[in-house]
């Protein structure tokens, strides 16, 4: 979607009404993201002593919709209150494919019909692609499951960033990014000095960019900073599929395996197996969740031979086995 474009979807004129935005909210949404989505809206409102925005908020059935840590939030009506909408956000969070119906999918296919923007928070994203409304265009979800929407979406272009905007849509990839998003699109509606206006309203010291990444730096993660430390781990996550051998990891990185071990005990208190293998297992935890992937797909997806080796490893780690943590409840 070009700067223009945005503008003009956006903009505020003082003899027209203000430009309203809907929100679905489905069963299970992250409550963190639709506030950082809605938030900038109502303050925008604040700073600028204009109405600028109205919003609506609806869900697939017209009652409230419980956010995942249990809080619910009234809906303004049924789907229909959405259809006067400039922009829709379709926003979602954990077992999204379970919250996700063909109603819900029809839903926002007619709003895309109809001439709105249809966008994306945290794993709404999945909801669109469902939909068929990310054909051809980029995309962005959490972190979390980026696998698991490549899984069962191998054509789309997905990307690691904040957000994406393409065309008429626009997905956002969750959490505080919602926020960035959200001052991204007001500064090319109403200008930078509004945007910054209500970024520092809300303490939020840098409007970050699309393409910053939305995971901490490795060093931040593991919580250490020895070079060769970080680019092993930082092999190991490149190559989950396709597991490298100790010897492998240890020739790449210019290292020898005694090195390799020494710094694995140092650091992390483990081996540099035990890691690599809790590595994949993650990965396999997020494809079971996240996808309908059989089992047997799921462990070749994150190197195992056999579904029986991969159940032993993940019973071992778990403490349950991969068709149990499939289960409902």
């Amino acid at each position: 979607m070009s700067d223009q474009t945005i503008k003009t979807l956006l903009r505020h004129d003082d003899n027209i009404t203000p430009q309203k935005i809907g929100f679905l909210l489905l069963n299970e949404f992250s409550m963190l993201a639709f506030a950082s989505a809605i938030e900038p809206l109502r303050s925008s409102n604040r700073q600028s002593n204009k109405p600028l925005f109205e919003w609506v908020i609806a869900s697939p059935d017209g009652k409230s919709s419980t956010a995942s840590n249990g809080v619910e939030v009234a809906s303004d009506g049924d789907p229909s209150v959405l259809q006067d909408c400039r922009m829709v956000f379709v926003c979602a969070g954990v077992n999204v494919r379970e919250n996700t119906d063909k109603g819900t999918l029809n839903l926002i296919r007619r709003l895309d019909r109809n001439g709105a923007v249809i966008g994306a928070i945290c794993t709404g994203t999945y909801v669109m692609a469902a939909a068929g409304l990310l054909d051809g265009r980029r995309c962005t979800i959490h972190w979390e499951n980026i696998d698991g929407l490549a899984e069962e979406f191998p054509e789309l272009e997905i990307t690691n960033d904040l957000f994406e905007v393409d065309g008429t849509r626009v997905t956002c990839s969750g959490g505080t990014a919602s926020l960035d998003m959200m001052l991204n699109l007001i500064t090319q509606a109403h200008g930078v000095q509004l945007a910054a206006e209500v970024s520092d309203q809300f303490i939020h010291d840098r409007i970050r960019e699309p393409t910053d990444r939305q995971r901490m730096e490795l060093r931040s993660r593991l919580g250490v900073s020895h070079p060769k430390l970080l680019s092993v781990v930082k092999t190991m996550e490149d190559n989950l599929e396709e597991p490298l051998t100790q010897t492998d990891i240890a020739r790449i990185t210019n290292l020898s395996t005694r090195q390799l071990e020494r710094l694995f005990r140092k650091y992390l208190n483990t081996t540099p197996t035990r890691y690599y293998l809790n590595l994949r297992l993650a990965r396999a935890r997020h494809l079971l969740r996240q996808t309908s992937m059989s089992i047997l797909s799921v462990a070749l997806a994150c190197g195992f031979v056999s579904a029986s080796h991969f159940s032993k490893c993940y019973r071992e780690c778990y403490n349950r086995t991969p068709r149990a943590e499939r289960a409902p409840g």
